[in-house]
């Protein structure tokens, strides 16, 4: 069995609320789950220490057993001084897409057009 530590949403439309949950990780994102190990709201402002409430010592204990964590909870536990931190590069987030890079280029050529008359 594939143990995850990972968010459930709960909350109500427009007002997000997720529990920090231990699951298998064939279950549903909202569905049943084994062990309740925090919650996250992030309709608190950032730096409010009730933001993310994590039991640190369980989450250690079930990740040294196997359990793996999710990307946003990774990031919870490097910022809660759990993990390392790790180096993430994503080097085509700023590169603009197919449609963006031709209006950029007709752009350019309008502009250049007028300069040369």
């Amino acid at each position: 069995m594939a143990v995850k530590i990972r968010l459930a949403r709960g909350g109500s439309k427009k007002r997000p609320h997720y529990s920090i949950v231990l699951t298998d990780s064939r279950n549903p994102r909202d569905g049943r789950f084994l062990e309740k190990l925090g919650v996250y709201d992030p309709m608190l402002a950032k730096d409010d220490e009730k933001r993310v409430v994590m039991n640190l010592d369980r989450i250690k204990e079930l990740m040294a057993t196997g359990a793996q964590p999710t990307d946003r909870v990774t990031r919870f536990l490097e910022a809660a001084g759990v993990l390392d931190k790790k180096v993430r590069h994503n080097p085509k987030a700023a590169v603009p897409g197919k449609q963006m890079a031709e209006r950029a280029a007709k752009k350019a050529a309008r502009a250049e057009a007028p300069a040369e008359e």
